[in-house]
């Protein structure tokens, strides 16, 4: 599977999509510990089993319809070059769904609200050698279509589909609307340093 309209030069240009994963973000880390990841390499799936957000966090992808995935970015950089990079991540999402008339919240520091309560969430990982940033890891959850939520979480989070029965959104499009934006920013980020 392949990404419409995809207009960048690495990011996502290796996509590989799976229908159920243990955990994304732990994939493309296995890749990166092996050394057989290429720069954008990015892995998306419908479910995954053992999903994560933030300290650990459980994130619950056990529907398919949803947007989950990650991916790795090769660079050689101080860490200082990624201040407030998730915060510019949660403002690209803001701005697409924007496109069709969706009105999302940001609550720092790397989640994603709508109608005050969590729909999405992003968690940004990094391998550090000296001094230096040498993979970037950007996990991105998002639930579009999931409509069954745990006692735990069922009071603050929701969905697009929860919140707007007749909305049709295309999840592979909305991927691909950010890897094109992000890319370009992060070129004007740390552009000269990938």
């Amino acid at each position: 599977m392949e990404l419409d309209n995809l207009k960048t030069k690495y990011l996502a240009q290796k996509f590989d999509y799976y229908k159920t994963i243990d955990s994304t973000q732990d994939e493309i880390w296995r890749r990166v510990e092996n050394k057989i990841i290429v720069n954008g390499e990015t892995v998306f799936s419908e479910i995954q089993t053992s999903s994560y957000g933030t300290h650990g966090r459980i994130w619950h992808t056990d529907e398919s319809g949803d947007i989950a995935f990650s991916f790795a970015i090769k660079a050689d950089f101080q860490l200082e070059n990624l201040e407030g990079m998730t915060l510019e991540i949660a403002q690209i999402f803001v701005d697409i769904f924007k496109e069709y008339d969706i009105n999302l919240q940001i609550k720092l520091p790397n989640d994603l609200y709508l109608n005050g309560k969590k729909m999405g969430g992003i968690l940004c990982q990094t391998k550090v050698v000296g001094e230096n940033v040498r993979y970037i890891v950007i996990g991105i959850g998002i639930n579009i279509s999931k409509m069954k939520f745990s006692e735990d979480i069922k009071k603050i989070a929701t969905s697009i589909k929860k919140e707007f029965p007749n909305k049709q959104i295309n999840k592979l499009e909305i991927v691909s609307k950010f890897c094109n934006v992000f890319e370009e920013n992060l070129n004007k980020r740390i552009g000269e340093n990938i």
